[in-house]
Order: C-alpha cells, then structure tokens, then sequence
C-alpha cells in the first residue's frame, strides 16, 4: 500500500469511530442516590437549603459563660433560709388581689434595695401564704420585726382620717406657728408638722373661716395595715395636637386630637406598729395641671389650597411630685405643707374629679396644699405611753 493509500484508510477509520461512539457524563450525586429516595427540588441546593430549626429543648449558644454552680447556696457571710408565716395577714386583706406584695415592698424601704442586689447572696420572695427570705440573721431580724407588724391582731385594719385641703395664702402659719412642732423633710419646699388631737381641730376650724379654703377628700377612709390608699382628682384636657393630610378633598387636612390629664393623685400607705405606738407612713403625690395651650400656625398646602393653614397646639404643664416617708406617735397629728404647688382649675364652670371645687391662687394657677393625716383606731390604752416620733431619723434614701 502506497503512503498515500495509508493516510486515507488511517482518516476514514477515525470518522467512523467518532459516529459510533455515544455521549458519556461523568457520575454525579443523583447517579448514586438509593431507589427509593425522591429527587430533590431546585431549593436543595446547599446554598438556597432552609437552617434547621433547634430540637425542643436544645441550649441556645451563648456567649456568657454559664455553668450549674456548686448545687448548693454559698453562705459564706453565715446566710440562713427562714420561712415567714404571713396567712394571718393576707386572709383579712380583700382590697387587693396581691396582699403579699406590701410586705415585700416595707421590707424594702426598710433595709433599701441594694441589699438583696449585691453581696452577699441574698432570696426575697412571697407568695400568699409564706415569704421566703435567705439572709444574713442581722437582716432576717430586720425582717421579723417587719413581718410582726403586718401579722399582729393588734395592727389590724385602722381607720385613718385623711384630710387633703388648699388655700390659696400659706399666711395660715402666722397664728399657727406657737402650735406646730417641726418634724424633718427632706423634700424642698415641703413642711411637716405634729400637732395635738384638740390643736388640729381647731386649726382645721379656722381654715374653714376663710374663703379661700378648699377640701379635696374625704375626711374619713378605711385603710387596711401595710396597703395603700389612693385619693385622686384628675379630667382630661383635649386638644390639635397635629394635622394630618388626608387627599384632594377639601380642606385635604384632618385635625388630629389628644388628650393630656390634669389633676393631682395622693397615694398614702400607713403601717401601724405592733404596740400601736407609733405610725409609719409613706406619702406620694403627683400633681399635673395644664397652664395654657401654646398655639403653633403650620402650613398644609394640598391641591384645592395650597396656601392652607391650620392651627395645632402644644401644652404647657406644671408638674409637682413628692415622695416621702414619715413616723410620728399614733397619738398625734400629722401635717404635710406640700407649698405653693401648681393645682389644675375647673373648666367651664365645673369642679375636676371628686366634684369637689379646687382652691386656685389670685393668679388662678397656684395654691397652698396641706394634708391631715389622724388615727381614728382605739389609742386611750396606749395614748399614755405613745413614744415622740425618733427626731432626726434618716432613712439612708430609702423611702
């Protein structure tokens, strides 16, 4: 065979073996996948693949490091578990659903908050029928002596006349001044006095004689050991806050309201002592009046006006808050001088709230607020030994 013979055989042999010869793919993953698993969507793909969610009960990850500790409550500062009784207690109160709670709270004003937040270690919980309290014995004695307070037969439910009064002039105090005996306030601008039984009746006589004089509450109110009780005179003020567009329809604007409350909110909470000697009481007091409505002229041009006006408004308030904590002989009376405060006056005629007028000062706006706290609870076997409330007691910030 010539070359040239050989090359053409050589050619064809190869174009034939090309067109024999069958396209092949390299095995994948779905060469390999078993019978009967089904074939996966186009989101099985690693990367578009939804996380699987955490089995119930599986530890997120965290970065704090936790641990399960030692399985028992350090004591090194000689802490011990006691268990209070407090059924005496909270069976008799029906005013609120949480009885417990104010024995908590007393304890806290007693010993402050940071006592059960730092060191040492330290349980206070209640539920209705026991509290629970892990401590050192100085602070458990602490808490004994709170405890008895709240579950004595002889510091039962007491009933407490509390008189809450204006007057637009604090000149009251020229006449009263030889009667009142100071006790210590840490609020500025707040005075406190004791006076006797015979004293505070007269005084709260002669307060009745000027023309100024205003009463805010009722004189007389059942409040059960350790609870709070709430005497509130409060009204709504409404007014344009904004104005919202609404489209072309004319005006294109909508006025939108709100509503801000005036009024004043005494909140008294007494705990009577074992012996019924002496009274604690905790006083607050909130006081919001709307001194007028700042107008404000916006812009709101729409459409069918476009040189459109509307008027908004924005309040102007005073605001007066107090909070403190008092002790005195159950025997005498107490008198809180809360001062010049401002005071909400009644719109279009009427009294806010209790439908009981509010004293307003010559500028409409200002007035002396005094309040009466009294026991009204059998004192005559004990008047006798009533002990002077401790002068120049602090309570550390603890109210």
């Amino acid at each position: 065979m010539t070359p040239k013979h050989a090359w053409t055989f050589l050619l064809a042999a190869a174009i034939g073996l090309a067109s024999l010869e069958t396209p092949r793919r390299s095995a994948t993953a779905e060469d390999w996948r078993s019978a009967g698993e089904p074939a996966a969507g186009p989101s099985s793909s690693p990367s578009t693949a939804p996380a699987k969610a955490d089995p119930p009960g599986a530890a997120k990850p965290r970065i704090a490091k936790v641990s399960a500790g030692k399985g028992t409550l350090p004591n090194e500062q000689g802490q011990l578990w006691r268990e209070y009784d407090i059924t005496p207690y909270t069976l008799r109160v029906a005013s609120t659903n949480r009885p417990e709670q104010a024995i908590v709270d007393w304890i806290l004003r007693e010993t402050g908050y940071e006592v059960w937040h730092g060191e040492p270690l330290a349980i206070l919980s209640a539920d209705r029928r026991t509290l629970h309290v892990y401590h050192t014995p100085a602070m458990q004695e602490i808490v004994a002596d709170i405890v008895d307070r709240f579950v004595s037969n002889e510091a039962d439910s007491h009933s407490f006349s509390l008189r809450v009064v204006t007057v637009n002039s604090p000149n009251w105090r020229i006449r009263a001044r030889q009667v009142l005996q100071p006790l210590e306030v840490r609020t500025p601008g707040v005075q406190a006095w004791l006076l006797e039984r015979e004293t505070a009746a007269t005084l709260v006589a002669d307060l009745r004689r000027r023309t100024d004089f205003r009463e805010l509450s009722s004189p007389q109110r059942m409040v059960s050991n350790g609870q709070s009780s709430v005497i509130a005179a409060t009204r709504g003020t409404y007014y344009v806050r904004d104005a919202r567009l609404t489209g072309n329809a004319w005006p294109g604007y909508q006025s939108e309201t709100a509503v801000v409350d005036e009024g004043f909110s005494l909140e008294f909470t007494p705990l009577v002592s074992v012996d019924r000697r002496s009274i604690d009481a905790v006083l607050k007091c909130q006081i919001d009046q709307v001194e007028k409505m700042v107008p404000v002229m916006l812009d709101v041009p729409t459409p069918v006006a476009p040189r459109q006006r509307a008027k908004i408004e924005v309040p102007q308030l005073a605001q007066f808050q107090f909070h403190e904590r008092f002790q005195w002989p159950a025997d005498k009376v107490l008198l809180v001088g809360l001062g010049m405060v401002p005071h909400p006056s009644p719109s279009e005629g009427k009294p806010i709230g209790l439908a009981l007028p509010l004293g307003l000062s010559p500028e409409g706006n200002r007035a002396d607020l005094l309040v009466f706290v009294e026991t009204k609870a059998d004192l005559s076997e004990t008047a006798a030994a009533a002990t002077a409330a401790r002068p120049g007691e602090t309570y550390r910030g603890r109210y």
